[in-house]
């Protein structure tokens, strides 16, 4: 299975849009593409995480029982009503970009998960440790991508 983003490229550097703060910070959330996931694929599940948080990793994102039929995520996305997410490291719903201390550049870690389960049952909101939790047994493949943000 394959992701990308045409806003970016894997190893390179976030664009500030996507970001939380700095200069030209909007928190929109990025744009991805996928494919060859899976033929029996039912859903994807999609978390964007920060290992290098600097009380462990912190969760930005959380996208939960995405259709097998759905092979992309528009810029902004985060807050349409068709689209399932959990809560973020913020303690909020959906997308929240990267905020790093000043001076320190950061890891973001954007992981999809090809599952054979239509849903996870999980009410809207779910943290990425019920989602890890409730997929264990569903994955059928995954595509990673990293990119870099700092301020």
């Amino acid at each position: 299975m394959k992701m990308v983003s045409p806003a970016f490229a894997w190893g390179g550097h976030l664009p500030a849009r996507y970001a939380l703060c700095g200069p030209g910070a909007r928190n929109l959330s990025p744009p991805l593409v996928w494919s060859d996931a899976p033929r029996e694929t039912a859903s994807f599940v999609l978390l964007v995480l920060d290992p290098d948080a600097p009380r462990g990793t912190f969760v930005h994102w959380v996208v939960y029982d995405l259709p097998a039929s759905v092979r992309k995520l528009d810029e902004g996305a985060s807050g349409a009503r068709w689209l399932r997410e959990g809560r973020n490291g913020y303690g909020k719903m959906g997308y929240g970009g990267p905020c790093p201390p000043r001076g320190s550049e950061h890891r973001y870690v954007f992981r999809l998960y090809a599952l054979a389960a239509p849903t996870l049952g999980l009410p809207a909101g779910a943290t990425a440790a019920q989602v890890e939790a409730a997929m264990a047994p569903w994955v059928l493949a995954e595509a990673e991508g990293t990119v870099l943000y700092g301020r």
